[in-house]
């Protein structure tokens, strides 16, 4: 029977003991697919174990001899029966979903096996199945060639798409899951970047499913992210909780060579976790997971894309695809996008029959369970994709009145950022950008006040609003960055959210204006201090456009400052032109500072932005002049001569600048980004025991950062494209 012993443990019948039918199934006799060994070895009990030596064994075996027994792709094809008796048999028997929780075991660990240690060649001649016509006429299958990765696949969306989740059958549900990322880790075993001639087997065929069978398993994972249904008591108890300390089931995670095959220890560090604020749930999270991997699948190859130029329509050449490039549509992405609340009008239904054909969940339980979970870097992602992807999700977060839902999570990571990876970071700025772009919502967070902030540590904020809230945390992420990560793209998102917010600030508080001009300080220090280093005077650093011009040689991150400069600049402008009456803080620490300024009124690419705070500032200055005569000044007076002033204010002088917009769109192959991430998510939170040293999608130990994820469309900044540009 191979390498695996089939000597009985004093079974009354050796044929029906565990260690006898594993030998068969792994040994080098072929038994034909209508065979009685299937039933018995699938109706095994769960409590059977194996030791690691002898899984490792069994499926060295499998691999050497599947190719000529083809007794995987025959475990394959009954596992989807399995599954789809499941689906059908009424009422379910506790034999069915036995049968086929041993079924998904086995496939996923002899499948895992030869996915991280053997061949391309050796997966498809293990998969491949060519029945006989006794076979065919057995199983009421065509003779010959069957896909078997197609009709496995097309059984597990079936049966996750319309089957309920219940006590009974939890753990088949969650075996299920894992099975398919078992499946879906051929990507984990490929290097970007890959395309149409990549080796998927399994992606293919789910990418090839009809839509309708899409949406039905993405609403059923939506749902089961939503409900975090906690592992049942009667799964809790195959797993003789309380006979194994916690440090022993955390090594045996980590130690087993195929956990499918024992109990599922995999879950433990759910149980054992105290994290999750909705309680422990394998099923939600690994669920989250499988759908986050299939989201952003794609199968395009930048080395063989044909791009050409065209006009975008705003006078900008732009880069685009060849139309062949873009024939792959990656059907749960799109059910994804096309998912509607369940509480969407019913007229609008009725009128609208592409409305009755999407996947259909409560987006105000969905964005309740966001707002509670964002702490889990799998969530961030899933907003990420929704906000992005989902028109109607986004119109619906832009809507909600209680917005600080998502937003108080997301700004108290960003206040913890030397606790949480770059990607991270990335992601939760995105969706700071991607918010930002309404107008409405600029204007609402302004108007929501925050009675207390009780996580952030530096000051008290009380009575504080959300839009002041966020406005002193991006400023402290550029800070962050500037001292720790040094990261170009980091700096360039913080400033093109307040770049949004700007025109629409209304009341920022006096601690959020100090922190505004603090941070043109802290940026112009630096930008004197490289410009000095390279022997330019403060009235001759140039500009991008100067150095260009000139053919000049100065250095990129003298050319980086100066755009930041320029931005915070623009940020300041916007708010003195377009809402200076509402925000008399905001005169009030410009005047505080307004010395900070002086060098900078004769550059190239300041003097305008300088010009009209100087209009600003000699009004209120004049205004001040008014009142020499006081005995004495304070900052309630000052403030008083200033809020007194901005009534009467009318803005003569200014110049008008083009309101600074920054928008978001992802870059022409976001895969390079997203699913290297999305699997460094799996490895690390699926509680499956991946081999590490297999692994090449990305380092096996550290994951690579990402430098550079997102672009923006409205506004370029001039800043190197080198992903390894640092501050």
């Amino acid at each position: 029977m191979g390498a695996v012993s089939s000597t009985p443990r004093g079974d009354a019948n050796p044929k029906d003991h565990g260690d006898y039918l594993l030998g068969v199934l792994v040994g080098n006799k072929s038994y034909d697919v209508d065979s009685n060994l299937w039933d018995r070895l699938l109706g095994l009990p769960l409590t059977l174990q194996w030791p690691e030596s002898v899984v490792h064994e069994a499926c060295e075996s499998m691999v050497q001899n599947s190719i000529f027994t083809s007794h995987l792709s025959k475990l394959f094809l009954h596992l989807a029966w399995s599954l789809h008796e499941v689906l059908h048999k009424t009422p379910l028997s506790h034999v069915s979903i036995l049968k086929t929780i041993n079924a998904v075991r086995f496939s996923s660990t002899f499948l895992k096996h030869l996915i991280e240690h053997g061949s391309n060649e050796q997966l498809m001649s293990c998969l491949s199945l060519s029945l006989s016509e006794k076979e065919a006429k057995a199983t009421g299958l065509s003779k010959g060639n069957q896909n078997v990765a197609g009709l496995v696949i097309s059984a597990i969306f079936s049966f996750i798409g319309n089957l309920d989740v219940n006590p009974s059958t939890y753990m088949l549900h969650l075996e299920v899951v894992n099975l398919l990322l078992v499946m879906l880790s051929t990507q984990l075993h490929s290097r970007l970047p890959y395309g149409t001639k990549d080796f998927q087997i399994f992606f293919d065929a789910a990418m090839a499913q009809d839509l309708s069978v899409v949406q039905l398993a993405v609403r059923k994972l939506l749902l089961s992210y939503i409900a975090k249904l906690p592992m049942p008591a009667s799964v809790a108890h195959y797993m003789n909780l309380s006979k194994v300390s916690q440090q022993g089931v955390l090594q045996k995670v980590g130690a087993a060579a195929a956990t499918v095959l024992k109990l599922p220890y995999y879950t433990y560090n759910y149980l054992l976790s105290s994290n999750n604020p909705t309680g422990p749930s394998p099923l939600a999270q690994n669920g989250l997971l499988l759908l986050l991997v299939l989201v952003h699948y794609r199968k395009c190859s930048p080395a063989d894309e044909i791009v050409h130029e065209k006009f975008n329509g705003k006078g900008d050449v732009v880069a685009v695809p060849n139309e062949s490039d873009q024939s792959f549509l990656n059907p749960f992405s799109q059910a994804l996008e096309l998912a509607r609340d369940t509480e969407f009008d019913l007229i609008d239904i009725e009128t609208d029959a592409a409305a009755n054909s999407v996947a259909r969940v409560p987006f105000a339980a969905l964005y309740d369970t966001l707002g509670l979970c964002l702490k889990d870097e799998s969530s961030v992602l899933l907003l990420y994709s929704l906000v992005h992807g989902n028109r109607a999700f986004l119109e619906y977060v832009l809507v909600r009145t209680d917005i600080d839902t998502l937003l108080m999570p997301v700004l108290e990571m960003l206040y913890d950022a030397s606790r949480k990876t770059s990607k991270q970071i990335y992601m939760l700025l995105i969706i700071l950008l991607i918010l930002s772009q309404d107008a409405s919502f600029n204007a609402s967070i302004h108007k929501l006040v925050l009675p207390a902030v009780p996580w952030y540590k530096e000051r008290l904020l009380n009575q504080t609003s959300l839009g002041s809230l966020m406005v002193v945390i991006l400023i402290r992420t550029v800070k962050y960055n500037l001292s720790k990560l040094r990261d170009v793209y980091l700096h360039t998102n913080c400033l093109a959210v307040l770049s949004n917010m700007a025109p629409h600030v209304h009341r920022l508080n006096a601690y959020g204006a100090q922190r505004l001009v603090s941070l043109f300080d802290m940026l112009s220090r630096k930008y004197m201090k490289l410009a000095d280093a390279h022997g330019r005077s403060a009235d001759t650093r140039l500009s991008m456009e100067n150095v260009v011009e000139a053919g000049d040689d100065a250095p990129t991150d003298l050319l980086v400052y100066t755009d930041f400069l320029r931005i915070v600049l623009e940020i300041i402008n916007a708010i003195l032109s377009y809402a200076l009456p509402r925000n008399p803080e905001v005169v009030y620490a410009l005047l505080h500072q307004q010395e900070l300024f002086q060098p900078f009124r004769n550059h190239p690419r300041f003097y305008e932005l300088i010009e009209n705070l100087y209009t600003v500032l000699d009004f209120f200055n004049a205004r001040m002049d008014a009142h020499s005569n006081d005995a004495e000044w304070s900052v309630e007076k000052v403030l008083e001569i200033v809020i007194a002033n901005t009534r009467s204010w009318r803005g003569e002088g200014m110049k008008m600048f083009t309101q600074l917009r920054f928008t978001y769109e992802e870059e022409l192959h976001p895969e390079e980004f997203f699913v290297p991430y999305v699997w460094q998510l799996v490895v690390s939170n699926s509680g499956i025991n991946w081999d590490l040293n297999t692994i090449t999608l990305f380092p096996s130990r550290i994951v690579a950062e990402v430098e550079r994820v997102e672009s923006f469309s409205d506004k370029t900044l001039d800043i190197p494209t080198t992903p390894s540009t640092e501050l």
